[in-house]
């Protein structure tokens, strides 16, 4: 079988199984959030933090709340960090230099999981099963219960309340992250992936003729942080490191997981607005920008443009041989459409064009189909940017799902598209306006500019990974990194909230005649082409100086 014939039998297996789980997983997931009925387990966890499950809260509320959870746990995780010697488990690792420190604590609680470090020698067992992997777990679920708020704005009325953030958090780690992991991690330990508390170190000790491998529990920290669609990873060479991804099919079910929950949600919008053709629209667009971004990028590597890897017949640089080209290619864009960061390959080492569409996934906002959670509601928000600029065609006050978006809904939604571009580029140009910091760049011209431009575009979308030639492990860049990662996970979170608690408060609309039907192929196109739209308008002119002058140099 071909590479091109392989990697189309990979991706269309992909979407078979895609399209299996999205109704069964969405409708269960619309059953976790619309039940009345408290397990006997959360309701423990609900008495030990003094919540009244039952009471409701406003959007103001429900944002205080998502931000001092957030808060506390960046402190706690901060502090972990910096007195690791002092706890068990340690491996004799001592406490993590403070810039880290912030840098990661951040990182984890922001679902980013950028790591500047090796984990394997600078974080104990301790740190990195109670620290770093619970926040895979909570972070995601931070993201699919402000996703869920949102859709309770769209589908209430008259009313101020979204539901209550507590609930929603124990909910979606319990019922959904927990049992989705158990599954995954048993997978993936039959599949070849270590399991143990032994010295986190991949080396090979040679003992009497007897070779023996190491490794940490990193099964299931792995299916956590994919399915969670976190990066980070146990070891820096990540997901192409054998005991991080052991084959081609656990490399097949990473890529799973990363989508499995994206994927499905929109049946559960669906579900919980009353219109099932609503969420199928939200997913379509979603499956046609996910599959022109696999397709271009996959052909882009397989085309293997350039002076070294057309001599050579492949862009096998950078790449994992177990997992080729098109199954590479493959796992860069479904791990850069959504929020995780998680590699089996070095984006730094692709073609040029290549690399770009790695960075265009992410300044669509991980939307197609994005992070857990935060994916639905960036789509949602570019939907009612859509209706907006449809409604000022035809003029005519426009309206989505029976609510009218004035002028403060499209404020708000224009300053959630408007705050990572922001921060993309003022720290771009920060970094390349200082001597020091651009002598962090291991290459000059375009690709230099690539760096930067990846590591802020990354950390601002909140996804982890990198081009890896940057040299980040510097107190400013752990900094302006950790600021770019708080600034672009909160303050759109208060955007959507607000947005929410505006929406819920309103009256429906009456479909009339000239109601834009938000369920058709029309409105599917008009969403993906706004989508794209917006996104070259802000940043071609940074592509054209970076990966687009190399790729035509």
């Amino acid at each position: 079988m071909s590479p091109t014939m392989a990697g189309i039998v990979f991706i269309v297996s992909l979407i078979v199984a895609l399209a299996i789980t999205h109704r069964p997983l969405g409708d269960y997931m619309h059953r976790v959030y619309t039940g009345t009925r408290h397990l006997a387990v959360e309701r423990l966890i609900y008495r030990l933090i003094g919540v009244r499950p039952d009471a409701e809260q406003r959007w103001t509320v429900y944002a205080r709340s998502v931000l001092a959870f957030s808060a506390v746990s960046i402190l706690f995780l901060y502090a972990f960090q910096r007195l690791q010697d002092k706890l068990f488990l340690s491996l004799g690792f001592g406490p993590v230099p403070d810039h880290i420190a912030w840098n990661t604590a951040v990182s984890f609680v922001t679902n980013t999981n950028w790591q500047a470090y090796s984990g394997e020698s600078t974080m104990g067992h301790l740190v990195q099963m109670a620290g770093l992997a619970v926040q895979n777990f909570v972070s995601a679920a931070v993201g699919m219960a402000v996703a869920i708020a949102l859709v309770r704005g769209f589908a209430r009325k008259r009313t101020d309340e979204l539901g209550n953030f507590w609930v929603d958090l124990v909910r979606g780690s319990l019922r959904i992250l927990l049992p989705i992991a158990f599954v995954g991690a048993l997978a993936l330990v039959a599949g070849g992936l270590v399991q143990n508390f032994a010295e986190p170190h991949a080396v090979a000790t040679v003992a009497g003729g007897h070779q023996t491998l190491t490794g940490g529990p990193v099964a299931s920290q792995e299916i956590i942080k994919e399915l969670g669609t976190n990066g980070g990873g146990f070891y820096n060479a990540n997901a192409s490191h054998p005991f991080e991804n052991a084959t081609s099919w656990t490399n097949w079910i990473e890529i799973f997981v990363i989508l499995l929950i994206p994927f499905a949600l929109p049946r559960t919008f669906g579900q919980m607005v009353g219109d099932r053709r609503q969420g199928y629209a939200i997913l379509a667009v979603m499956g046609v920008l996910a599959l022109a971004s696999v397709s271009a990028l996959t052909a882009l590597e397989l085309a293997h443009g350039g002076t070294v890897p057309q001599a050579v017949g492949a862009a096998m640089e950078g790449k994992e041989a177990r997992f080729g080209v098109a199954d590479s290619g493959t796992f860069a864009a479904a791990t850069t459409l959504t929020s995780t960061g998680a590699v089996n390959s070095f984006h730094d080492s692709y073609t040029a064009l290549g690399g770009m569409i790695t960075m265009g996934n992410m300044m669509l906002g991980e939307v197609a189909p994005g992070g857990v959670g935060s994916g639905l509601y960036g789509m949602l928000v570019l939907a009612v940017i859509t209706v907006f600029v449809a409604g000022l065609m035809v003029g005519r006050t426009p309206e989505y799902l029976g609510k009218k978006i004035g002028s403060r809904e499209i404020k708000l939604a224009s300053l959630y598209f408007l705050t990572t571009p922001a921060l993309v580029l003022i720290g771009t140009a920060l970094a390349m306006a200082s001597p020091q910091q651009r002598a962090s760049m291991l290459n000059g011209g375009p690709h230099g500019l690539s760096e930067v431009l990846y590591a802020f575009t990354s950390a601002s979308n909140n996804n982890g990974s990198a081009f890896a030639g940057l040299t980040v492990n510097t107190p400013w860049y752990d900094t302006a990194l950790g600021l770019c990662m708080a600034f672009g996970r909160f303050l759109p979170i208060v955007f959507v909230l607000g947005l929410a608690g505006s929406l819920a408060r309103q009256a429906p609309t009456p479909v009339s005649a000239g109601t834009l039907p938000t369920y058709r192929p029309q409105f599917v196109g008009m969403v993906a082409g706004v989508t794209v739209i917006l996104v070259a308008l802000t940043f071609l002119p940074a592509l054209a100086l970076g990966p687009l002058a190399e790729g035509i140099h």
